[in-house]
């Protein structure tokens, strides 16, 4: 079972940027679409940013213009780039990726990785 692992969280002050990386324990095939998203506590999980096989990307409203999702074909899988982050970035992030092989959807999730935003 492949796992996704991400990397890249911690503390840093409002306006600040970090840079979260996302890698797989072994080859995803088909993949169909990679994305981060974002548990605040209490809040529903949501899309941050994702992008598709074709290099499509869609950003969330509240992070346009900050954030950069990056498709590292060598390395990671994903990395996304936080720039002037601010208190309401606070959460857990997580990476997922899904993949469809013969009409099979799979859907990867990594554990999370906290990123906290001091104002």
């Amino acid at each position: 079972q492949v796992r996704l692992v991400e990397s890249g969280g911690g503390l840093v002050q409002a306006g600040g940027s970090l840079r979260l990386s996302c890698v797989a324990s072994g080859s995803i095939f088909g993949i169909d679409v990679l994305g981060w998203y974002r548990q605040a506590p209490g809040k529903q999980r949501e899309l941050v940013a994702d992008i598709t096989s074709g290099g499509s990307t869609k950003y969330a409203d509240p992070v346009k213009g900050r954030f950069t999702i990056f498709r590292d074909n060598t390395k990671n899988l994903i990395d996304l780039q936080m720039n002037s982050l601010k208190s309401e970035d606070t959460a857990v992030y997580y990476c997922r990726v899904t993949s469809r092989l013969t009409s099979v959807l799979h859907d990867y999730w990594g554990q999370g990785t906290q990123v906290t935003v001091s104002s």
